[in-house]
C-alpha cells in the first residue's frame, strides 16, 4: 500500500506539474487524503527532478537550439532573475498558503477562471518575444508558487494574452521551468532529510513514475493547445477545487 501511495504521487506530480492544474494544489489535497506526513519535503524535490528530466527529454532539441539563440537566452535568465526575486522575498508569504487546504481550493478556483478566460486569447500571431513579455512572464511565474495557482498554466495565459502564438508560448514556458524548478529545488534540498535513505526505493519508484508521467503531460497538453481546448483545464480546476472542499469541510 505504501508503494501504491508514491506510484499515485508521481503519477499525479508528473500530470499536474505541467498540465495547467497546479501539482502544489493537487499533492496537498493528496498527502492529506492518503496521510502521508512525513518527508514531504525531501518527496517533492525527488519528484520535481523527475519531471524536470521529462523537460529535458521532451525538449532536448529546442534547449539545444535555445543554446545558440544569444536573445533567447537573455530572455529566459531576464524572466529567472524576476522569478527568483519574487520567490526569495515572498516564499514566506507564498508558502504560508499550504498550511491552509481551504486556501489551495480557493486558489484552484481562481486558477480555473483565468484558464477558462483564456478562450478569448489563443490564436495569437506573434512568434517573437520581447523584454515586457519576459518580465509578466517572469513576474506571474514567481506569484505561481502559491499552491492552486499552475505555472504553466498562468504563464502560457499571459503570453497568449500578450498576442504570442500558443506554439511559441508553450516552448517558452517550459524552456523557462527548467532554471525556475531546479533553482526552487535547490533552495528546498538544504531542508532534505537523511531519512531518505531509508525510503530509497519508494522514493526512486515515484521519480520514476512523475518522469514517465511528466512526458505523457507535456505530449496531452500540446496536442490540447493544437486542438485550443486550453480552456476545458480551467472547468476541470473548478470542478476538483469545489470536490475537495466538500471532502475536507
Amino acid at each position: 500500500m505504501l508503494t501504491l501511495k508514491y506510484v499515485i504521487l508521481g503519477f499525479i506530480q508528473g500530470m499536474t506539474e505541467f498540465l495547467p492544474v497546479s501539482s502544489c494544489a493537487h499533492l496537498v489535497i493528496l498527502q492529506k487524503i492518503l496521510s502521508i506526513t512525513q518527508n514531504q519535503i525531501s518527496l517533492s524535490i525527488v519528484l520535481h527532478l523527475g519531471t524536470v528530466l521529462a523537460l529535458v527529454f521532451f525538449f532536448f532539441k529546442q534547449i539545444i537550439k535555445t543554446l545558440k539563440d544569444r536573445e533567447l537566452m537573455l530572455l529566459i535568465l531576464l524572466a529567472t532573475l524576476i522569478t527568483g526575486i519574487i520567490g526569495i522575498l515572498g516564499k514566506d508569504f507564498f508558502t504560508g498558503f499550504f498550511n491552509g487546504s481551504w486556501w489551495v481550493c480557493i486558489f484552484l478556483l481562481i486558477n480555473g477562471i483565468i484558464l477558462i478566460f483564456s478562450k478569448k486569447f489563443l490564436l495569437g500571431k506573434r512568434d517573437i518575444l520581447d523584454i515586457k513579455d519576459a518580465v509578466l512572464f517572469g513576474f506571474f511565474q514567481g506569484i505561481s508558487i502559491i499552491p492552486g495557482i499552475s505555472r504553466s498554466g498562468i504563464t502560457i495565459f499571459i503570453l497568449l494574452l500578450r498576442g504570442v502564438k500558443w506554439q511559441t508560448g508553450f516552448e517558452f514556458s517550459f524552456l523557462s521551468a527548467i532554471p525556475a524548478i531546479l533553482g526552487a529545488t535547490f533552495l528546498e534540498a538544504r531542508k532534505i532529510s537523511f531519512s531518505l535513505q531509508i525510503e530509497s526505493k519508494n522514493f526512486l519508484l515515484g521519480f520514476l513514475v512523475s518522469f514517465l508521467s511528466g512526458i505523457l503531460a507535456l505530449w496531452i497538453l500540446k496536442r490540447i493547445l493544437q486542438k485550443t481546448k486550453f480552456h476545458y483545464f480551467g472547468y476541470y480546476c473548478i470542478i476538483i477545487a469545489i470536490i475537495s472542499l466538500l471532502f475536507m469541510r
